[in-house]
């Protein structure tokens, strides 16, 4: 594996480094001792899947307010996604910046992103799968929400939203001085 640095901090865009010959290839998703290597999160409690029907469909920005922060690692098994992370912590230069890259099942990314950041993504082609490696278990009392085109973010997603929760459409405008 490879790990790219992004322009904010401790957010890790994750290559893979395959073996390949006749039968196909091969790649370690995860090491330990790989992650360990750079201070990264270790744990993970659980491993989610969510599948998408549709292309356009948003799923997002979400985030668990302390002390049920979440570090994820962030895999498209099938289609495509743009992935969008959101800086939320306090003590961060790039605080309320944003970062978003394409992951699909041809680049092979993954995105590590650690606690203190909202999370989300659109769907780029219809029936995608996303894998996820949660380093918290989900706690609904500690579950937040950004809404996708609040205008404090200014995000701007690549394509139409078509797919949407009420819950993910209805968040309350971003304010600062709460996070």
């Amino acid at each position: 594996m490879r790990f790219e640095t992004t322009y904010i901090s401790g957010l890790y865009v994750i290559e893979l480094s395959p073996f390949e010959d006749e039968r196909g290839g091969f790649a370690r998703i995860f090491c330990e001792k790989e992650f360990k290597s750079l201070n990264l999160h270790t744990k993970f409690v659980q491993h989610n899947l969510s599948w998408n029907k549709k292309r356009g469909t948003l799923r997002g920005l979400h985030y668990q307010v302390p002390p049920w922060e979440e570090v994820k690692v962030v895999r498209v098994t099938k289609g495509a996604i743009w992935d969008v992370v959101v800086d939320l912590r306090k003590d961060s230069p790039t605080r309320f910046k944003h970062f978003s890259i394409e992951i699909n099942d041809r680049n092979r990314k993954a995105l590590y992103i650690p606690k203190g950041f909202a999370h989300g993504f659109v769907t780029l082609e219809d029936n995608t799968e996303v894998l996820y490696l949660m380093g918290e278990f989900y706690k609904p009392e500690a579950a937040r929400g950004i809404r996708y085109n609040d205008p404090f973010f200014a995000i701007r997603w690549p394509i139409e939203i078509k797919v949407i929760s009420e819950k993910d459409k209805n968040w309350p405008l971003f304010d600062k001085n709460v996070v």
